[in-house]
């Protein structure tokens, strides 16, 4: 999936991928797309709550190895 943007988040422990993720947001705009990779096994019920709650749309998540992927479409 293309993404206009990729956040590194690998090997930080809640609440910092969630933070980082907040921070990378704020400077894209509406329908832009996110890339998230993170390592805390959190992160996946994490970020499907936060973009819920921000308005924002999670297209897709997938594993790879040990690295979690997330696909967030700003609303």
């Amino acid at each position: 999936m293309n993404a206009d943007k990729v956040l590194d988040a690998k090997g930080l422990a809640c609440p910092m991928p969630i933070v980082k993720t907040r921070k990378e947001m704020k400077d894209m705009n509406s329908g832009q797309v996110l890339e998230i990779q993170a390592t805390d096994k959190g992160a996946s019920a994490d970020l499907t709550a936060w973009a819920k709650s921000g308005g924002h749309e999670l297209l897709e998540e997938q594993m790879d190895g040990d690295v979690l992927k997330f696909w967030i479409k700003k609303g």
